[in-house]
Protein backbone atom coordinates (compact mmCIF):
# COMPACT_ATOMS: atom_id res chain seq x y z
CA UNK A 1 0.00 0.00 0.00
CA UNK A 2 1.28 3.68 -1.11
CA UNK A 3 1.92 5.83 2.24
CA UNK A 4 -1.15 8.26 0.33
CA UNK A 5 -3.39 5.55 0.16
CA UNK A 6 -2.40 4.71 3.98
CA UNK A 7 -2.88 8.26 5.02
CA UNK A 8 -6.31 8.47 3.00
CA UNK A 9 -8.05 5.40 4.80
CA UNK A 10 -6.47 6.65 8.01
CA UNK A 11 -8.48 10.40 7.44
CA UNK A 12 -12.14 11.00 9.05
CA UNK A 13 -12.04 13.64 6.87
CA UNK A 14 -11.46 11.59 3.55
CA UNK A 15 -13.26 8.02 4.65
CA UNK A 16 -16.51 9.94 5.76
CA UNK A 17 -16.78 11.87 2.64
CA UNK A 18 -16.03 8.62 0.34
CA UNK A 19 -18.79 6.69 2.81
CA UNK A 20 -21.26 9.35 2.28
CA UNK A 21 -20.94 9.45 -1.91
CA UNK A 22 -21.68 5.78 -1.96
CA UNK A 23 -24.48 6.00 0.44
CA UNK A 24 -26.01 9.11 -1.30
CA UNK A 25 -25.59 7.30 -4.67
CA UNK A 26 -27.40 4.26 -3.18
CA UNK A 27 -30.54 6.78 -1.14
CA UNK A 28 -31.00 8.97 -4.69
CA UNK A 29 -31.53 4.95 -6.62
CA UNK A 30 -33.94 3.95 -3.89
CA UNK A 31 -35.93 7.17 -3.44
CA UNK A 32 -36.39 7.91 -7.02
CA UNK A 33 -39.40 5.88 -7.26
CA UNK A 34 -41.19 8.68 -4.80
CA UNK A 35 -40.21 11.63 -6.81
CA UNK A 36 -37.86 12.90 -4.25
CA UNK A 37 -34.30 13.45 -3.50
CA UNK A 38 -33.67 11.32 0.04
CA UNK A 39 -33.12 15.10 1.94
CA UNK A 40 -36.81 16.08 1.15
CA UNK A 41 -37.93 13.01 1.34
CA UNK A 42 -36.78 12.35 5.18
CA UNK A 43 -37.82 16.24 5.61
CA UNK A 44 -41.53 15.09 4.56
CA UNK A 45 -41.11 12.31 6.80
CA UNK A 46 -40.89 14.81 10.01
CA UNK A 47 -43.42 17.17 8.95
CA UNK A 48 -46.37 14.34 8.68
CA UNK A 49 -44.90 13.15 11.73
CA UNK A 50 -44.96 15.88 13.27
CA UNK A 51 -47.61 18.35 12.00
CA UNK A 52 -47.11 22.19 12.50
CA UNK A 53 -43.21 21.82 13.10
CA UNK A 54 -41.12 24.81 12.48
CA UNK A 55 -38.36 25.31 10.23
CA UNK A 56 -36.11 25.78 13.61
CA UNK A 57 -36.84 22.65 14.97
CA UNK A 58 -36.52 20.67 11.40
CA UNK A 59 -33.09 22.53 11.14
CA UNK A 60 -32.04 21.00 14.38
CA UNK A 61 -33.60 17.80 13.56
CA UNK A 62 -32.27 17.31 10.60
CA UNK A 63 -28.55 19.01 10.94
CA UNK A 64 -29.31 21.69 8.44
CA UNK A 65 -29.03 25.33 8.47
CA UNK A 66 -31.44 27.56 8.40
CA UNK A 67 -31.20 28.34 4.73
CA UNK A 68 -31.40 25.15 3.37
CA UNK A 69 -34.35 24.13 5.64
CA UNK A 70 -35.80 27.30 4.06
CA UNK A 71 -35.42 26.14 -0.04
CA UNK A 72 -36.27 22.75 1.25
CA UNK A 73 -39.42 23.98 2.40
CA UNK A 74 -39.54 26.29 -0.64
CA UNK A 75 -39.39 23.21 -3.20
CA UNK A 76 -42.05 21.35 -1.33
CA UNK A 77 -44.52 23.65 -1.15
CA UNK A 78 -44.30 24.35 -4.77
CA UNK A 79 -44.49 21.18 -5.76
CA UNK A 80 -47.66 21.12 -3.59
CA UNK A 81 -46.38 18.68 -0.52
CA UNK A 82 -46.02 20.93 1.95
CA UNK A 83 -48.09 24.12 3.67
CA UNK A 84 -46.86 27.01 5.76
CA UNK A 85 -49.62 28.43 8.35
CA UNK A 86 -48.41 31.59 10.77
CA UNK A 87 -49.11 31.37 14.19
CA UNK A 88 -48.63 34.92 15.34
CA UNK A 89 -44.37 34.92 15.13
CA UNK A 90 -44.33 31.23 14.57
CA UNK A 91 -44.40 29.79 11.21
CA UNK A 92 -45.84 26.51 10.85
CA UNK A 93 -45.26 23.21 8.44
CA UNK A 94 -47.58 20.97 7.68
CA UNK A 95 -47.88 18.21 5.13
CA UNK A 96 -50.77 18.63 2.15
CA UNK A 97 -52.97 15.62 1.40
CA UNK A 98 -51.01 15.22 -1.72
CA UNK A 99 -47.68 15.40 0.45
CA UNK A 100 -49.65 12.73 3.12
CA UNK A 101 -49.70 10.57 0.18
CA UNK A 102 -46.23 10.25 0.13
CA UNK A 103 -45.54 8.71 3.59
CA UNK A 104 -46.13 5.25 2.47
CA UNK A 105 -43.66 5.39 -0.56
CA UNK A 106 -40.76 7.13 1.39
CA UNK A 107 -40.78 4.61 4.16
CA UNK A 108 -41.04 1.62 1.46
CA UNK A 109 -38.15 3.62 0.18
CA UNK A 110 -35.95 4.32 3.65
CA UNK A 111 -36.93 0.41 4.46
CA UNK A 112 -35.81 -0.36 0.82
CA UNK A 113 -32.39 1.48 1.35
CA UNK A 114 -31.81 0.17 4.81
CA UNK A 115 -32.09 -3.37 3.48
CA UNK A 116 -29.85 -2.65 0.59
CA UNK A 117 -26.52 -1.69 2.59
CA UNK A 118 -27.86 -4.46 5.46
CA UNK A 119 -27.15 -7.19 2.88
CA UNK A 120 -24.31 -5.86 2.19
CA UNK A 121 -22.62 -4.86 5.83
CA UNK A 122 -24.88 -6.98 7.76
CA UNK A 123 -27.69 -5.96 9.55
CA UNK A 124 -25.95 -5.62 13.02
CA UNK A 125 -23.57 -4.22 11.57
CA UNK A 126 -24.59 -1.81 9.20
CA UNK A 127 -26.88 -0.77 12.56
CA UNK A 128 -23.98 -0.17 14.48
CA UNK A 129 -21.87 1.75 12.04
CA UNK A 130 -25.25 4.00 11.82
CA UNK A 131 -25.17 4.27 15.92
CA UNK A 132 -20.78 4.98 15.49
CA UNK A 133 -21.55 7.56 13.13
CA UNK A 134 -24.13 9.20 14.39
CA UNK A 135 -22.79 9.76 18.12
CA UNK A 136 -19.50 11.07 16.26
CA UNK A 137 -21.04 14.01 14.29
CA UNK A 138 -23.33 14.43 17.50
CA UNK A 139 -19.88 14.66 19.47
CA UNK A 140 -18.05 16.55 16.56
CA UNK A 141 -21.02 19.27 16.63
CA UNK A 142 -21.36 20.12 20.11
CA UNK A 143 -17.47 21.04 20.13
CA UNK A 144 -17.20 23.33 17.03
Amino acid sequence: MTESKSILNHCLYFTANALSRVITRMAEEEFRPTGLSPSHAFLMMQVIDQPGITQKALGAELHLAPSTVTRFVDALVHKGYLERAVDGKTTRITATETGRRLHEPIRAAWKSLHMRYAAILGLKKGDALTRVIDRAGTLLEENL
